[in-house]
């Protein structure tokens, strides 16, 4: 009975791979693996995303009339013109970090730390850009009143143009009741009321001959639904439950509840994820700075740190594309 001996030089014809398969390191082969598993977590909530979308599309709020603020430039309409510049400055991050890697293959300290230092002022831009946007969100502009059915009602005038409640609504005066243990409702979690009562929004509507409601139907065109002055009052008078200003969780002035709860998820979740990789950023901008990487004759670490920034970007782009394009 014969038997087959398998030698090294046998084994090496078969594997071929050495301990760099794909002439990749392992450090760079395990990002590349959670590159492809988390590129399929983005895939899932973006496909829930457009699945949802396309479900309510009647309904769903239009993105050039939520996202139209720029810091500083208070009371003007500019619709995504502040995103682009967000998406602007994301992608050029990606290409101080492509020179950055680029310089570690020359073994040039100098030019990595200027090109990581840049792509950290770039993530850090667009960190603090999207904290901004969260919470213009969840201020709110203009303000709605929701209807018994879950719908929103937004107010403008015969233009068209929006309508703030402030403008047209005075609070009144009225007493809240705080729910306590002691009530028996330990259990009902209260939020911040708004600041006025349905009854205070159809008071101030009825004062203003101008003005008109706006439901969050679209017609065939792609614009909302504009009431007459009679609809509108009784819409308002019969269906009109609760003051929503800004959005969260529960409510959202702008539209579907949903178009929120996906907004606060996927934009927080691509956030954390440049946050952690300016994190990483920093800790590998300094090993650079106290010429870690130049007595090892290897700035590999930079290239690692590079795939996943260029994952990140890449991911914006998708995102940029399904919320706020499409």
């Amino acid at each position: 009975m014969s038997t087959t001996v398998v030698t090294t030089e046998t084994e090496g014809k078969t594997w071929g791979g050495g301990n760099e398969p794909l002439k990749a390191s392992y450090g760079k082969m395990m990002m590349w693996f959670f590159i492809v598993s988390d590129a399929l977590t983005f895939s899932g909530f973006l496909a829930a995303y457009g699945f949802s979308r396309f479900k309510f599309i009647d309904a769903w709020p239009i993105a050039d009339e939520v996202f139209t603020h720029v810091p500083f430039l208070h009371g003007q309409e500019l619709p995504m013109i502040y995103v682009a510049f967000m998406t602007f400055v994301l992608i050029m991050s990606s290409v101080t970090m492509v020179l950055a890697v680029d310089a570690g293959h020359h073994l040039n300290k100098a030019k990595v730390t200027l090109y990581m230092f840049l792509t950290i002022i770039g993530g850090l831009i667009f960190v603090g850009s999207q904290a901004w946007e969260w919470a213009t969100f969840i201020k709110g502009d203009f303000g709605a009143v929701e209807t018994k059915g879950g719908n929103i009602l937004q107010f403008v005038d015969a233009e068209g143009h929006r309508v703030a409640l402030r403008d047209f609504v005075v609070a009144g005066e009225h007493e809240r009741v705080q729910q306590e243990r002691k009530n028996g409702l330990w259990f009902v979690g209260e939020g911040s009321l708004p600041s006025y009562t349905v009854e205070d929004v159809i008071h101030g509507f009825e004062a203003n001959d101008n003005l008109l409601i706006r439901t969050q139907e679209l017609t065939e065109d792609g614009q909302k639904t504009v009431l007459s002055r009679a609809e509108s009052l009784k819409q308002l008078k019969a269906n009109g439950k609760l003051v929503v200003e800004g959005a969260n969780l529960q409510h959202n002035e702008y539209g579907s509840p949903l178009f929120a709860d996906f907004f606060f998820f996927i934009t927080g979740f691509h956030g954390f994820h440049v946050f952690s990789g300016v994190v990483l950023n920093i800790i590998i901008f300094f090993n650079v700075v106290l010429g870690t990487y130049e007595k090892r004759k290897s700035y590999e670490m930079v290239e690692k740190v590079g795939l996943y920034w260029h994952f990140v970007d890449l991911v914006w782009v998708f995102v940029f594309t399904f919320f706020y394009l499409v």
